[in-house]
């Protein structure tokens, strides 16, 4: 399985996984600690491990169309009751970058299906596993929290999941 995603730079990243190991220790969900915090721009693609070298080669190509921007995050949200994540806002600009990479991909990588539901930028901290029994006081928790962060987005990071865990195997400098 293949995933395409951007990382946030020191600070962001350290305060960000904190607060995934935070909401792990008080609730038992591991989902998210799998994976470091991200914004998923291609969520887990399943295809042959030779499809790696045709992915590198597109992502590279297109890494180097686009000019490194901006993401702000802003608190904390829901998707129903099983998700928490850190909200992106504004977030025009990588809306923008992942409708260019949804396009770039429909030209050069047909194998890379187009998402069903609309592109919501976010870092997750809790998801599918995280118990019902522990939602309604982390709902009252992080509704009292406030974060708020900006990084530059300069590269964009391809994941390749080895059977026990994701790994980064590849960075694209932007614009380069």
């Amino acid at each position: 399985m293949f995933l395409v995603a951007l990382l946030p730079p020191e600070p962001v990243f350290s305060e960000v996984w904190a607060l995934k190991q935070e909401v792990h220790r008080l609730t038992g969900s591991r989902n998210a600690v799998k994976l470091p915090p991200h914004i998923t721009l291609i969520p887990p693609l399943r295809r042959p491990e030779a499809f790696e070298a045709e992915l590198r080669t597109a992502l590279g190509e297109f890494a180097r169309t686009q000019a490194p921007f901006t993401i702000g995050l802003r608190d904390f949200r829901w998707f129903d009751s099983r998700t928490l994540f850190v909200h992106v806002a504004p977030a025009e600009a990588v809306r923008a970058f992942h409708a260019a990479l949804t396009a770039w991909c429909a030209e050069h990588l047909p194998e890379v299906p187009r998402e069903n539901r609309p592109f919501t930028p976010h870092m997750t901290l809790a998801t599918r596993d995280l118990p019902a029994s522990a939602v309604p006081g982390l709902k009252a928790d992080f509704a009292r929290r406030h974060y708020q962060a900006t990084f530059e987005v300069r590269r964009l990071v391809l994941f390749r999941h080895d059977g026990q865990q994701w790994q980064n195997v590849a960075e694209f400098e932007l614009g380069t």
